[in-house]
């Protein structure tokens, strides 16, 4: 009986130390993980980054206007009138940048369910992300047409 129960015990010991795959395969996951929430913030970059752009020209473009039509305007000439600026109403996220977030968001989540890993999780987003902005631009493109 004593020889049964050491056999069973000495083959427990060995099957227990044999599965080390486990501990491989969770930090793999947990590097997926990480890779693919970076890669989501670096998107997310460089949404802001192109929203930030796009913010600047507008200024830009809005400071142009104002010098020309300051310039032009016959009662500036005759120096009798006062100006009143008005600051200009802040715009916010344009549908471009809407789309991007919001279809990474979307496809991220997605990715992951349909993928059931962190590399479904990031084509799902970066995918998303690009129907995403690519929609937003077809709707800014339709608005800018209407004003």
């Amino acid at each position: 009986m004593k020889k049964v129960l050491c056999i069973l015990c000495f083959g427990a010991v060995f099957t227990a130390c044999k599965n080390n795959n486990s501990t491989d395969s969770i930090g793999a996951a947990k590097q997926a993980t990480i890779d693919s929430i970076n890669t989501i913030n670096t998107v997310k970059q460089q949404t802001l980054d192109s929203v930030n752009t796009a913010k600047a020209k507008e200024a830009e473009r809005r400071a142009s206007q104002a010098s020309r039509s300051t310039a032009s305007s016959p009662s500036a000439a005759s120096g009798s009138s006062t100006t009143t600026t008005t600051e200009p109403k802040k715009k916010g996220w344009s549908n471009t940048a809407k789309g991007a977030v919001i279809g990474a968001g979307t496809g991220a989540v997605a990715g992951g369910i349909i993928g059931k890993d962190a590399k479904g999780a990031v084509i799902g987003g970066l995918i998303g992300a690009g129907t995403g902005a690519a929609t937003g631009a077809i709707i800014d493109s339709k608005k800018k047409k209407k004003d």
